[in-house]
């Protein structure tokens, strides 16, 4: 590739590599790569889906009559290319290594012309009406300009329904930024163009609502990121009656302002599927306020709201979804008990369902029940794949398709689903952290390490993200990182029966069986208050080798249904337990699916290892 090429000018991902200007950008950024690194993926990018030999590398680079140590020389300039892709060895988007031979640049590339993407939004479209590819909108959230500031639910409610609506009516041709990430820019003092480029947007639409009693004023206005050029603005007032009808006009104003062509058939079906109780929808934006909060207390409160919104409305599928959602999650989030959740929550599912079939937010609800309740893994994932289909832009069922895939171990598929995610929600703090269970489902330690330390750089105090901070330490090695780690979790999860089981497995891998069984008394006193997963107690007494009661404790856990079960699929910690017949009964009982379970490299007990994972093989079989 050079300066005579069509076009010197490439994308891939959200990377742009000029080859003229010499530079790389990220979102439009530039991204500092020197020089040798920056020929390397110019090589490999001009060379696209071909194999590229390292003693090609090494005449390109620094020339047939110059001495390079091939090992130092090559291997800085990869790593160097893949940290600034930020990709993965393990599940590599951009960069491939091809064992013993060179690596192969695999990502799709396009440039400027073929995309379409930098059209400039008021010009003529080329063959029709309808642009070649997708636009862009960040919501920002509503600001809340009433005199009351118990009525911010109904402003961050209204934010994150016109969000999901928007999302809706065009997936194809517009994608929009997921909630989370609009609401980190809450009361921010960033421009239009700070926030356009930091997201990647071409649009935005800036709103404000007032509410006083049961009237309801809201203004907008679309911005234009590339020139911040305010392409239309409007302002309703309406009775509280009418809100649900402003997103259908918000909607056709948007779309007729950025060029595209809207299905009449399916505004219609929109509209039949919003709430038709008033109240019934103020009950379900604070149930929504109170879910994203994501602690016990607030979720207790939003399943209150939700449920109230069902008695009010028997129809009302976005409500009955959040029923489910909260359900379906319990007991991997808080330790609830999952033969009392799973009824509650796959009625709510099926209600979801029946009353609205084409919503992503009901399909997605489905996917929830059907992967952590039914552990019906093929179902989960046609229910997620039908809810991406129906709206592309839904965060949430993109991140559930790749836990699912990862539970499978379909780990590229896996990863993908997981980038698309961080994609359409950048800042959510979720996404990052299980991001980092699946770069774990996939042996990628060090890929688990980096997305949880970007998620706890979003949030501080998210016990996930330290949780999975310390598993990913605990395989690589660093024992006190992931001890420290997990002491945090604890703290910030209120005693989450994940964090304090998996201290206890670190402490006695590290020869501190009396610390480890510090850890069991904490279980077994919290059991006598509530529910403890058996399997907490089971992976402690795996790290003190202590198996026959290990074992013990994973039968309980399946008659308990106990939801952790799922991750005798993948977790490393369960490998030495492959060749143990009882181990092998709980795991074909569970009836996951048929996942690909392979043998780990570089283990002691190898044999046996993989003659427990054939036996695995077939009884799944």
């Amino acid at each position: 590739m050079t300066q005579s090429d069509s076009h010197p000018i490439v994308r891939f991902g959200d990377f742009e590599l000029d080859v003229g200007a010499y530079e790389l950008r990220l979102r439009g950024k530039p991204v500092r790569l020197e020089r040798h690194p920056m020929d390397l993926l110019i090589l490999l990018v001009k060379h696209r889906n071909e194999l590229v030999s390292r003693s090609d590398i090494v005449g390109r680079l620094w020339g047939e009559d110059v001495f390079v140590d091939v090992e130092t020389g090559v291997n800085t300039a990869i790593s160097k290319v893949r940290q600034a892709l930020r990709d993965s060895t393990g599940s590599p988007r951009f960069v491939e290594t091809v064992s013993g031979k060179g690596y192969r640049f695999i990502a799709t590339v396009t440039s400027p012309s073929s995309e379409g993407r930098k059209t400039e939004p008021g010009a003529a479209p080329q063959t029709s009406a309808q642009p070649e590819s997708r636009v862009m909108l960040a919501v920002l959230p509503f600001e809340n300009l009433s005199n009351n500031p118990d009525q911010e639910y109904f402003s961050d409610g209204l934010t994150e329904e016109t969000i999901s609506y928007l999302g809706r009516i065009t997936p194809e041709h517009m994608g929009v930024i997921a909630r989370t990430t609009s609401m980190a820019y809450k009361r921010t003092t960033k421009s239009i163009r700070e926030i356009g480029i930091e997201l990647g947007v071409d649009y935005i639409l800036e709103s404000s609502v007032r509410r006083e009693d049961d009237r309801v004023r809201i203004t907008s206005q679309l911005i234009r990121v590339k020139d911040q050029t305010h392409l239309w603005a409007s302002s309703y007032d309406r009775e509280l009656t009418g809100v649900l009808a402003i997103q259908r006009e918000l909607g056709i104003a948007i779309a007729d302002h950025v060029r595209l062509r809207l299905s009449p058939e399916r505004l219609n079906a929109m509209t039949r599927q919003q709430a038709q109780n008033p109240e019934a929808y103020d009950l379900y934006l604070r149930g929504r306020y109170f879910w994203n909060q994501l602690s016990p207390p607030t979720t207790q409160r939003a399943l209150e709201f939700f449920t109230r919104a069902t008695e009010l409305d028997p129809d009302y599928a976005l409500a009955w979804s959040g029923i489910a959602d909260t359900y379906a999650s319990s007991p991997i989030n808080g330790d609830a008990p999952p033969l009392q959740v799973w009824p509650h929550g796959r009625d709510a599912a099926e209600r979801a369902v029946r009353s609205a079939p084409n919503l992503a937010e009901t399909q997605t609800s489905l996917g929830f029940v059907k992967f952590w309740l039914d552990w019906d893994w093929t179902a989960a994932e046609s229910a997620l794949r039908n809810a991406i289909e129906l709206n592309p832009s839904y965060a949430l069922a993109h991140r559930m398709l790749g836990i699912a895939l990862s539970h499978l171990r379909r780990n590229e598929e896996a990863g993908a689903a997981a980038k698309r995610a961080r994609e359409l929600d950048p800042l959510n703090v979720t996404h990052r952290a299980l991001s980092a269970q699946i770069a774990f489902a996939a042996r990628d330690y060090s890929g688990a390490v980096q997305f949880a330390q970007q998620a706890i750089a979003i949030d501080p105090e998210f016990w996930v993200s330290y949780f999975q901070l310390g598993q990913a330490h605990e395989q690589l090695g660093s024992t006190d990182l992931a001890l420290e780690a997990l002491v945090k979790a604890a703290r910030f999860s209120g005693g989450n029966s994940k964090a304090i089981a998996l201290r206890g497995y670190v402490l006695a891998k590290v020869g501190k069986p009396e610390a480890a069984r510090e850890m069991l008394s904490t279980l077994e006193a919290a059991s006598h208050d509530r529910y403890v997963p058996p399997y907490a107690m089971a992976l402690v007494h795996a790290g003190l080798r202590e198996n026959d009661l290990a074992l013990q404790y994973l039968e309980r856990a399946y008659d308990v249904h106990d939801v952790h079960l799922s991750f005798l699929a993948y977790d490393p910690k369960w490998d030495v337990f492959c060749a143990e017949p009882r181990f092998v009964d709980v795991f074909s009982r569970c009836a996951f699916a048929k996942p690909a379970v392979v043998a780990p490299p570089n283990r002691q007990n190898l044999a046996g290892i993989q003659s427990g994972l054939a036996r695995i093989q077939r009884a799944v079989d």
